[in-house]
Formats: C-alpha cells, structure tokens, sequence
C-alpha cells in the first residue's frame, strides 16, 4: 500500500514507529505538498473576488499560471513521497547483499545512495520553484486568507530544508568526487533562495498582520 493511500493518523503512526522509513525525506515531500496545497486554498478563495476581478488581465493570467504551476508541483511532490521511502529501502536492501561479490555489491549502494540523493534533491528544486510562486499570491491574494500563506511559506521552506538534510547526510556515501561538489554547492544556493525568499515574505506578512 502507497504511503498516500494511508489515512492521515495511519500515515502519523507510521512515522511514529521503530521503522525508519517512511521518515524526514518522506516527511518532508509531504509538508511541501501541503504547502502547496494552502497556497493554491488562498489561489481559489482569491480568484472569485471583485477586486481580484477588476486587476490588470495580464496580472490575472500571471496568477491563474502560478496557481496551475502550483498544481503540477503538488502532484509531483505527493509521488516522491512514496518515491523518498522507496530510495531509502533500496539503500537497506544494497547493503545486505553477500559481501562475496565486493564490486557487485559497492555498485548497488552506491547506485542506491545517489537515488537516495536524487529524490529529496528533486523535493528541494521543485517546492523552491513553488516558494518562487508565492509572491504573486501574496501580492493580490485574499487578505483574509494571508495567514493560510504563511503557513504555505513556512511549509515549503520547512519541506526545502528537510529535503536538504536528507541530500547531506547521504553524501558522504558516494565516492564521485565531481558528483559530491555538485550536490553539496546545490545544497548552499537552495538554501540561501529558500531562506531570503522566506525572510521576504514573512516579513511582509508579519507587517500585514499587525
């Protein structure tokens, strides 16, 4: 059974287990994807209202698009989450193949900790594309939804972030040097766009709110 096939308290208490998996890399697409979930919320109680009505047409068109992008970005994320669980179980699974066969057996965990790498890598590029989204909505969303985004914002750079953690700590398994230096310089710009991004808005948001 996919791990988004669970009901929410199942899937809660299969993260509250000895098993670790699904763990952060699972956790992490999920918080994400429902961070792009409140956003398109804010979208929707947004695009009905007269004054969203009475914009410029090309500000209209540039929301819907986000909005639409959103979308495409939330489904994918809902995938990785299975797809997060499944890269670590290929890790377990590499290493305990028989020790007698060395070089058979380094080119499957290393195969296996590069997809483990892979997957919450793509969970950071795409929930930063959908933090890059944002602005917009924030720009000409429904102010009395602003604290729904918010907790959009905080979402998705929580989700960034976790997803980050889980490409760091299975660098140290790969041996390609080239491949190491590309993931961890990838590491430091997500890091450094999600963090200024966020900073941005939240600040905007905090002023909206007092």
């Amino acid at each position: 059974m996919k791990l988004v096939e669970h009901k929410i308290i199942d899937f809660i208490n299969l993260v509250d287990s000895n098993s670790p998996a699904p763990g952060g890399g699972s956790v992490s697409a999920l918080i994400s994807s429902l961070g792009t979930s409140l956003a398109r919320m804010v979208g929707h109680l947004t695009i009905s209202k007269k004054k969203f009505l009475n914009l410029d047409s090309s500000i209209k068109l540039d929301f819907e698009n986000a909005l639409n992008y959103l979308l495409a970005i939330k489904d994918e994320l809902i995938i990785l989450i299975d797809k997060d669980t499944l890269a670590f179980n290929e890790i377990m699974n590499a290493y305990k193949l028989s020790k007698d066969e060395p070089e058979l057996r380094s080119k499957a965990i290393e195969d296996a900790t590069l997809y483990a790498i892979e997957i919450p890598y793509k969970v950071s590029v795409i929930s930063l594309k959908a933090l890059e989204l944002l602005p917009i909505i924030l720009a000409h969303g429904n102010k009395q939804a602003i604290s729904d985004l918010g907790v959009a914002i905080l979402s998705l750079s929580s989700g960034i972030e976790g997803a980050l953690y889980n490409v760091a700590i299975n660098l140290s398994g790969l041996t390609n040097q080239e491949t190491k230096d590309f993931y961890t310089k990838e590491y430091d710009h997500i890091l450094k766009r999600t963090h200024y991004i966020k900073d941005e808005m939240l600040t905007l948001i905090y002023k909206e709110l007092s």
